[in-house]
């Protein structure tokens, strides 16, 4: 799967193509500096947006980024978020969500066996580890789109 640069944010009537560089981190935390310059293009290229329409709309760039960012990781990436916050059974319950909907996923099981680990429960985590393993070594199976 090729990632896109950019990802698009519709804020009213208008559609902006965001860069993904204006983001750092699995946070997604917009990088000022790398914001300034394009900020200035929306304000050249839109006069009629406001500074605050502009805040509103890397508001939403942003949330559209962490969602992108999770769908490409499958949950991966903000289950070590909330981890990282020290919400770690929200992560355990955000990575079992993503693993309902691919359950073939070793990558997902490894990271719930990790946070299930770092939660204090390592007879659950050890037991996704070792699914997550069975998925790895399984030869892989074609799927139907």
């Amino acid at each position: 799967m090729t990632q896109a640069n950019s990802i698009l944010v519709v804020h009213g009537n208008l559609s902006v193509d965001v860069p993904r560089r204006l983001f750092k981190g699995p946070e997604c935390v917009i990088d000022e500096e790398a914001a300034g310059p394009f900020r200035e293009m929306l304000r050249g290229r839109y006069p009629w947006l406001s500074e605050s329409s502009v805040d509103v709309l890397m508001s939403k760039a942003r949330k559209e980024m962490v969602r992108v960012l999770d769908e490409e990781t499958k949950g991966r990436s903000h289950s070590s978020v909330l981890a990282r916050d020290g919400k770690l059974e929200e992560a355990i319950a955000h990575m079992r969500l993503h693993i309902e909907s691919d359950p073939e996923d070793a990558d997902s099981w490894y990271e719930l066996g990790k946070l299930l680990c770092d939660a204090g429960r390592a007879d659950e985590g050890y037991k996704a580890f070792n699914r997550g393993r069975e998925l790895a070594a399984a030869p892989k199976r074609r799927r139907a789109h």
